[in-house]
């Protein structure tokens, strides 16, 4: 494959003349002697942890600092003062605005590129008014298609069919029904608008009662209408480049556990094995992601991206199921399996298309080796939120870093480390603290997260290990009632992206949404076969936090 030509006196990011980066171990190397800036941007550093190991100069600015100003390359403003954020967005446009934090980026000299989960246009303004390269799709790109409706139309023209659907508007429920008629899909159907979380935004319908329930959220809507099939859901994280889509490992959720999660139908970790979806099904999925990036790429959008796909169980068919434009909550698995090792992690891909760099690569090579190694690794995470009603101000927490199961049972802590990339047994774990003394637990906060070799879940439920592992971590947990209780509600963590946020109930207090979630986890859900929700109407969403962080207590500022 050809690239396109250097031009005469270009230069590089690491200070000298360009050259052309030929193959993994050109790239590997440009990397590692790298001198351009790049930082992750977000409320932690969870979902690009260990990115560090391979890119040098590569730094996480991070609203919550789970070290405890331990990690070398995690920067957090000391001074914090109260903020009613309402998003991801707010705290990465707080970051980005605050004097610690350019001071930091302004110290450590060159124009620093920024890498974030989620922004807005107002991102992209204080990027242009700071001087800072934001190394991410355009803003009102990724909105467009984060429409359902859109990835459905992209995926028929691509080739990657989604479940069978037909799209169209009803005021009513005989209109839907004369619309699942026309499109063949029977009566038990699936409906979803364009935009927004899944679980806010996805309905299951079979009965006028049902439509009654929803018609408010659906009536003069464009719809997408599907047939509810038995399915098995899948999520993997592609980057789309010059060279084609390539392709991570696949991977399964683990939702709805009351033992992780408050939210009936909530993403609450993955497991990443090669059972996941067989040979076969692999290969097609594949196929259907590839297609899905090629047709992208015609839109004008590169590098990262999370899908799910969908496998019937009945038919064994595999269809595309969301796109996710954007790292994503499982980004921390897709760059630990034995493909990163063997080659880069994909996120190296994403930073090549936005460095300028120019590059060959085989992708059809890079795709059918992950493939192969897909058969060798297994991993998994787990999303810890505290599932009681209480509100209660943590007076001890387990730390950040190693921790192992003895023969006994019992969880020790180890070390301090600062990823979980030299794990390498399954009782061993990393666990990343989000909320420490001073702190407060209360209904849905996000306590932290787990990462460890070895499956959490099977066809059983949660694993035994797993069980210990959510019990060891917990009981390390320390706290105290409140005598008055602050208020707390609910953060979205995906706002929608067509209308504005409901009023506040209560003062809003800055989220601890560290996990990004596919926002079609539960969606997919519903309808497989493990913790999923299978009630009718609009399912919790497994896209949204649903937790806010308040404020510490004067003392332990």
């Amino acid at each position: 494959m050809t690239a396109t030509p250097v031009p005469a006196g270009r230069a590089d990011f690491t200070g000298s003349p360009a050259r052309h980066l030929n193959g993994i171990a050109e790239i590997r190397t440009f990397f590692r002697t790298n001198s351009q800036p790049i930082y992750f941007v977000g409320p932690t550093a969870f979902n690009l942890l260990g990115i560090d190991r391979w890119v040098r100069n590569f730094q996480y600015i991070a609203y919550y600092d789970s070290w405890d100003g331990r990690h070398p390359r995690v920067f957090s403003p000391e001074n914090r003062p109260y903020v009613e954020f309402s998003s991801s967005e707010q705290i990465n446009n707080y970051l980005l605005r605050d004097p610690e934090v350019r001071e930091h980026l302004r110290r450590r000299g060159g124009v620093p590129m920024v890498a974030m989960v989620f922004f807005d246009s107002e991102t992209e303004e204080i990027c242009r008014e700071h001087g800072y390269t934001l190394i991410l799709p355009p803003d009102a790109l990724r909105r467009r298609l984060d429409s359902k409706i859109v990835t459905t139309q992209l995926g028929n023209e691509a080739g990657a069919p989604s479940v069978p659907n037909v799209l169209g508007q009803a005021g009513s429920y005989a209109e839907l029904t004369a619309l699942a008629v026309a499109g063949g899909l029977g009566g038990d159907l699936v409906v979803q608008t364009p935009y927004g979380d899944s679980g806010k935004t996805t309905f299951f319908i079979k009965s006028e009662a049902d439509w009654d329930a929803c018609a408010a959220d659906v009536d003069g809507q464009q719809l997408k209408v599907m047939k509810r099939i038995n399915n098995q859901a899948a999520a993997v994280e592609a980057c789309i480049t010059r060279h084609g889509t390539i392709v991570g490992p696949f991977m399964t959720d683990l939702t709805g556990y009351p033992e992780l999660t408050p939210y009936q139908g909530g993403w609450c970790g993955n497991d990443v094995f090669p059972e996941a979806l067989s040979d076969a099904e692999r290969a097609i999925a594949i196929s259907h992601v590839r297609k899905l990036g090629d047709r992208l790429a015609r839109e004008g959008y590169k590098g990262f991206l999370e899908v799910d796909v969908l496998v019937d169980l009945d038919t064994g068919a595999v269809y595309l199921g969301e796109l996710n434009p954007r790292i994503s909550g499982v980004s921390s698995m897709t760059n630990v399996p034995a493909g990163a090792y063997a080659d880069v992690p994909l996120f190296l891909f994403h930073l090549l298309e936005f460095m300028d760099v120019d590059y060959t690569i085989d992708a059809e090579e890079i795709n059918e080796r992950w493939r192969a190694l897909a058969a060798v690794d297994v991993w998994s995470q787990l999303i810890m939120k505290e599932p009681g009603d209480e509100v209660e101000r943590i007076l001890a927490a387990p730390r950040t870093g190693s921790w192992r199961l003895t023969d006994g049972g019992a969880l020790t802590f180890e070390h301090v480390s600062n990823d979980w990339h030299e794990i390498t047994t399954e009782d061993e774990a990393f666990f990343m603290r989000v909320y420490g003394p001073g702190d407060f637990r209360f209904h849905g906060a996000d306590l932290g997260i787990l990462v460890t070799k070895g499956r959490m879940q099977t066809a059983g439920g949660l694993t035994e290990r797993c069980r210990r592992y959510i019990a060891g971590i917990r009981a390390h947990y320390q706290s105290e009632p409140l005598p008055q209780a602050p208020p707390v509600m609910p953060i979205a963590y995906v706002k929608l992206a067509t209308r504005p946020p409901p009023p506040a109930r209560h003062r809003r207090y800055p989220p601890g949404d560290i996990t990004p979630r596919r926002r079609g986890a539960q969606a997919n859900a519903a309808a497989s076969g493990v913790r999923r929700s299978t009630s009718s109407g609009p399912a919790r969403s497994g896209m949204e936090t649903n937790t806010v962080r308040t404020p510490r207590s004067a003392s332990s500022r």
